[in-house]
């Protein structure tokens, strides 16, 4: 029997495919917004899912991120059209500049950048941890009225050992994923 949940993961070596439940269809999206809005479109047309979910690995930008976390909020940290709209915001768009998910407690902020150092930005729109996906994921899924819900594993704590701590904690939270899938399913 089919599942009505999908997910989406930017990298085979984020999440290894031979975890997931066979009735799961995961799509792998590549990396930054418009390879993951793409791969969700796509995902979407073929599969006509009721949720989805997105895993994934971030970096902290708040101290109190760690380990496997759900995120509640995203939002674009790299639109900057100032004077035009606020940070985050693109200009004369009405679509959403936040998306929400149905549950989590965590504030994700995405854009096309690697992060490796901290932007005041960031505490002051609450946001705990940056990835390059979510935002996109999201704000299809909003588009086509698909719930969405996001784990991500914190591999970083954006500073200039980011990259190298990326690369040795990849793989590290696709297990504590699976786990919460379970719960899930």
């Amino acid at each position: 029997m089919p599942s009505k949940t999908i997910i989406i993961t930017a990298l085979s070596s984020e999440l290894n495919q031979s975890l997931v439940p066979k009735h799961v269809q995961i799509f792998y999206s590549g990396i930054g917004k418009l390879n993951a809005a793409i791969a969700t479109f796509e995902a979407i047309a073929q599969t006509r899912p009721e949720r989805i979910l997105n895993f994934g690995t971030v970096g902290a930008v708040a101290p109190h991120a760690s380990g496997l976390i759900e995120i509640q909020r995203v939002v674009q940290r790299d639109m900057i059209a100032e004077p035009l709209a606020p940070r985050g915001q693109v200009p004369f768009c009405t679509r959403p500049f936040e998306y929400l998910s149905e549950s989590g407690q965590y504030t994700c902020g995405t854009g096309d950048s690697f992060v490796m150092a901290k932007d005041p930005w960031f505490a002051a729109n609450n946001v705990d941890v940056v990835d390059m996906e979510l935002f996109a994921i999201a704000a299809v899924a909003y588009a086509h009225n698909i719930a969405w819900r996001s784990f991500k594993y914190v591999t970083d704590h954006t500073n200039e050992k980011s990259g190298q701590d990326w690369q040795q904690k990849v793989r590290h939270g696709d297990s504590l994923f699976i786990e919460k899938l379970n719960e899930i399913l």
